[in-house]
């Protein structure tokens, strides 16, 4: 599994209750949930990596992909 970063969030409880709600009725965690919306909301913003860019920094140094 990719290694995660972990930090501290404040949201008011108002905004607490209803990511506790609608991760309950997406079955996920709010700490999922909270995920999944960053994560959504960084692709559609078209900031994501691209793909190529998050493998090779995953890729041990000394190490090299074989072509497909």
């Amino acid at each position: 599994m990719a290694e995660r970063k972990a930090f501290l969030l404040r949201v008011p409880p108002e905004l607490h209750a209803a990511l506790e709600k609608w991760a309950a009725d997406e079955l996920r965690s709010v700490n999922g949930q909270i995920e999944f919306l960053l994560a959504k909301a960084v692709k559609e913003a078209g900031r994501a990596p691209r793909q190529r860019e998050v493998s090779a920094e995953n890729d041990e140094p000394g190490t090299e992909e074989s072509p497909s």
